[in-house]
């Protein structure tokens, strides 16, 4: 594509580990022109100098909306809550918008107000998009701002979603597990080696922040349920499964009519395989599928669905380039390898 075609694009909070990850995505995308890579902290550094794996040599900025808002396109890789003014300046100026954050994720003010802090931004809510493509693709498709999906949140509902939409679940349990880069620079910077070599330990419990998220999507889908969701820390440097205990409301559905509707809903998306082995994290590391099993326990009638991504790629940088791919008409899979 000629240089004077690209879409410019920006990323702000480059620092970190995901804002890091997209950056190097649209660094070498086809299509897009990486102009300016923010941060928040590592002001004056190259990318490479913080991350020399990512080989991008662009020195970070302190954000200046004036300077760096005047693209066709940005991923904003903020926390919650410091995300939604920011965005709305973007928008303000007409910039596509990709959010990495939670602030436009949950569809009710109040339910994000519950689990999160006072919304700074409530208005622009009605207008974003949840960034989900495979379920969302054509709502994505000529969106302004879309709002990414949280990482567990990914891998839960796309595990669940043919069940949910066929109204099969009655009940469900999520046993998640994530590497440590899943929490984020800053904690994992504070996070000591031995707190998690040799250890696995539950975390966010009773009340993990993605839990509304995960049962408004199923909801959406046409099965309103309440579920049990607890995340736990693997010693890994990246990488999620979730595993998902379903009773069912119908526990004498056959295991071929299950899996029909996992192959009706998935056979043909290009980032989901189904597998007839339980799914792990090192058959999905540094791409964006996600790996999904489905398996029936006749003697309880409960189906269990695994579901593994690779929480930094499909779990939020290389879906949030997926979904820029779809606001700007480009093949989908452009830059993420595929």
């Amino acid at each position: 594509m000629p240089a004077s075609s690209r879409f410019t694009v920006a990323v702000f909070g480059a620092a970190g580990y995901a804002g890091s990850l997209a950056a190097r995505l649209l660094y070498n995308h086809p299509s897009f022109d990486l102009r300016w890579v923010t941060a928040r902290s590592d002001v004056g550094r190259r990318i490479s100098d913080v991350y020399p794996q990512h080989r991008v040599p662009m020195v970070m900025e302190e954000a200046d909306i004036d300077r760096h808002g005047d693209v066709d396109a940005a991923i904003v890789a903020y926390p919650h809550g410091a995300s939604a003014p920011f965005v709305a300046q973007l928008r303000a100026r007409g910039v596509k918008v990709v959010d990495l954050s939670a602030d436009f994720r949950l569809r009710d003010v109040e339910t994000y107000e519950e689990w999160y802090r006072p919304h700074p931004e409530p208005e622009l809510i009605a207008n974003a998009v949840y960034g989900l493509p495979e379920l969302y693709r054509d709502q994505i498709i000529g969106a302004e701002l879309v709002a990414n999906p949280g990482c567990y949140p990914t891998a839960t509902i796309l595990a669940l979603a043919p069940l949910a939409r066929a109204g099969a679940i009655a009940d469900v349990v999520v046993d998640a597990k994530s590497g440590v880069s899943g929490a984020g620079r800053a904690a994992t910077d504070q996070t000591h080696f031995v707190t998690v070599d040799e250890n696995v330990h539950a975390y966010g419990v009773p009340r993990h922040r993605h839990t509304p998220e995960i049962e408004q999507e199923l909801a959406v889908l046409g099965n309103e349920t309440m579920i049990t969701f607890t995340p736990h820390l693997l010693p890994l440097d990246q990488g999620e499964l979730v595993s998902c205990y379903v009773t069912l409301a119908d526990p004498t559905v056959s295991t071929g009519e299950l899996e029909s509707l996992y192959h009706d809903a998935y056979d043909g998306e290009q980032f989901i395989e189904l597998v007839r082995e339980p799914a792990g994290v090192r058959a999905v590391r540094e791409t964006n599928i996600c790996r999904i099993s489905l398996h029936r326990d006749e003697r309880t009638g409960r189906a269990i669905v695994f579901g593994a991504i690779d929480n930094l790629w499909k779990g939020t940088a290389s879906e949030a380039v997926q979904n820029l791919n779809l606001m700007f008409g480009l093949p989908e899979g452009a830059g993420i390898g595929a």
